[in-house]
């Protein structure tokens, strides 16, 4: 019988000395998302690449119409208020301007942070019901190749909301100088050195080629945004949908994507989304898109803080409590002194070594149907569930599959 998922462990009849251990989260499955620092002061914020490029091209308009270009420029955010937001450089060459703007990403690790976002605005003839702006991928900015995401394939990856932030500098500045008369412009956004920077974001995996994305819903940037990753998630699962895809393999980092990648050599790269930290999330999100297959792996430390119920498995939401492993152990074993032995580790890698030295695989099959509970209870009853938990060399502790509604 499936055991159900528990929220608070009950009292541990074993002795130990948890609370008065420092726990070294130094495993491998530790170290696979990155976790950013308690701030020890407040984070500054900065601005979106979409923030960046709205001013780049208001300076290359004011540039291109012969108008004074200042140092600063304004840039309306979506939410209300506005930015002022320094130019690099700016000028004219031939028959467009041209602006560009160094992203400041405040005190987020942006892959974009202090590169340089640049626009090249020139007119178009008016044709009838034309549109006003038409988008263009410049050097560095990635073009979609793949559906599944808010572009169309073939479009520049310059999002919706900074398509519109865009637009509307733009606008501001045409009625100044001619008012009531259409606008048509061509834009093309630019990055020096994109490309490179985009092999260290998911952009290859969405299918977003050549180049990084303009990116921005609120035109700031927040340190170490929740909000962007889960969307980043929602993202990956979008595109897999619209690839035709009825499973998915969630993992927890690159190590453990790139672990089943080898064991699943048949699926293609859209099938695999890391899902960090975020696991309730992802199985929500998976499970209301109508995936018909959900594969989770993690490493142990993960795997065991799913078990424990916790759907968000970030080292500040809580560690593992190995009080409650130390029980399962001794209800699995019957072996006391190994389950006070457990429920006296460290972390949760010296406690998987100390069951691997005793010979206890049944306490880790405990901890995969426990885990595999916990993701039923987070995705709900209809997609088929796998659940994986690998060893820190790369081997599969166990295996464990819960068949949903939708599969019978």
């Amino acid at each position: 019988m499936r055991p159900e998922v528990r929220r608070t462990p009950r009292s541990v009849p074993i002795k130990n000395n948890l609370a008065d251990q420092t726990y070294l989260e130094t495993s491998l499955e530790e170290e696979e998302t990155v976790r950013p620092p308690r701030p020890r002061r407040e984070l500054r914020v900065g601005f979106s690449t979409g923030t960046a490029a709205a001013a780049a091209a208001r300076g290359a308009l004011l540039e291109l119409l012969g108008l004074p270009c200042p140092a600063r420029l304004p840039v309306a955010l979506p939410g209300g208020g506005s930015l002022s937001i320094p130019l690099h450089r700016h000028g004219r060459l031939g028959g467009q301007g041209f602006a560009s703007v160094i992203k400041d990403a405040g005190d987020d690790p942006d892959v974009t942070n202090g590169a340089e976002i640049g626009a090249r605005v020139r007119l178009r003839p008016s044709l009838g019901d034309d549109e006003e702006v038409v988008f263009y991928a410049g050097d560095g900015v990635g073009r979609v190749t793949k559906p599944g995401l808010p572009l169309k394939v073939g479009e520049p990856a310059i999002n919706p909301v900074p398509r519109r932030m865009i637009r509307r500098g733009l606008e501001a500045v045409w009625q100044e100088v001619y008012p009531g008369k259409p606008m048509r412009l061509a834009v093309e956004i630019f990055v020096p050195r994109g490309e490179e920077m985009a092999r260290r974001t998911l952009n290859p995996r969405l299918g977003i080629l050549g180049g990084i994305s303009i990116l921005g819903t609120t035109g700031l940037v927040k340190p170490f945004s929740h909000a962007a990753y889960r969307a980043t998630i929602v993202a990956a699962l979008r595109v897999a949908r619209a690839a035709g895809l009825g499973r998915i393999v969630f993992s927890t980092g690159g190590k453990s994507e790139e672990l089943m990648r080898g064991r699943l050599p048949e699926l293609p790269p859209e099938a695999f989304v890391q899902m960090g930290d975020y696991v309730r999330f992802a199985l929500k999100v998976a499970a209301a898109l109508g995936f018909r297959q959900i594969t989770v792996a993690a490493f142990f430390a993960k795997a065991l803080k799913m078990a424990q119920g916790k759907g968000h498995t970030h080292a500040s939401r809580g560690l593992p409590n190995l009080a409650e492993l130390g029980r399962w152990t001794l209800e699995q074993t019957g072996n006391r002194e190994l389950a006070q032995t457990v429920a006296r580790a460290n972390t949760a890698r010296q406690s998987l070594e100390i069951l691997a030295a005793a010979g206890a695989p049944e306490v880790v099959a405990e901890v995969g149907r426990w885990m595999l509970a916990a993701l039923r209870a987070f995705a709900g009853p209809g997609p088929e569930l796998t659940g994986v938990i690998l060893d820190f060399s790369g081997v599969t502790l166990w295996q464990g599959h819960s068949p949903g509604s939708l599969s019978s």
